[in-house]
Parts: structure tokens; sequence; C-alpha cells
């Protein structure tokens, strides 16, 4: 009941061309080609490490110096950024208290303050 004529069987050549596999060449007819592909990939830069392991430094030093060399860095940066937020607090802080004590400051305080200021000038 199927009038329709089979369909046709596509086959990729070697070259890269398309044909039906009735139309094949007699050379493609004989069985299923084998292709060996060598695909070539560039070697890691490895420069350093070889350099770490000629100067007599074993793998394990080459791979903890990977490993714990941005540990380090991100250490030493955390320390700086502490450090830097506490000198900025000792400065807020010391501000904040001359503020306070020169706006509370009695005038017996301003009376010691002359004082001292006429006693260095004395020396």
């Amino acid at each position: 009941m199927n009038h329709l004529p089979e369909p046709a069987r596509v086959v990729r050549l070697p070259d890269g061309t398309h044909v039906y596999a009735d139309q094949m060449p007699a050379t493609f007819q004989s069985g299923p080609q084998v292709v060996h592909q060598h695909i070539h990939q560039a070697a890691p830069d490895r420069t350093v490490q070889r350099l770490a392991l000629g100067s007599g430094v074993g793998a394990g030093a080459v791979a903890a110096g990977v490993y714990f060399g941005p540990l380090l860095i991100a250490a030493l940066t955390a320390i700086a950024a502490n450090i830097a937020f506490l000198a900025f607090l000792a400065l807020v802080l010391g501000w904040g208290v001359h503020t306070v004590v020169k706006s509370i400051g009695s005038p017996e305080a301003g009376a010691a303050v002359k004082n001292v200021r006429k006693a260095r000038k004395g020396k």
C-alpha cells in the first residue's frame, strides 16, 4: 500500500562531501573506513616547576608553594586591612575624646593650660 520509495541513505565521505549510498564511488564501497586522527596539544607551561625541581626542591614543596602562596597573600592582606581599620578607629576615638574634653573643660582647666604654656615658653 505504501507507494513511496525507500529513503536513500546519505553517507559522508572523508573529504567532507555527502553522497547517497547507492551513488558512492567504488573505492569507498569496500567497507567501513578507519580514520586515524592525531590531536596535538601544547604541553602546559611548567617552567617554574622545572626550575624548582632542578634546584633540588621536591615536588611537595612546589605543590605547597602553589597552594599556600595565594593563602599567604590573602592572610597578609586581611591583617593589613585589620591594622588599617584599628588605626582609623584610634584616630576617630582620639578626635572624639579631644572634642569632648575641650567642650566640657572648666575655667580651672583653661587656667591650667595657660600655666603650662607659660611654663614651656619660659624654659
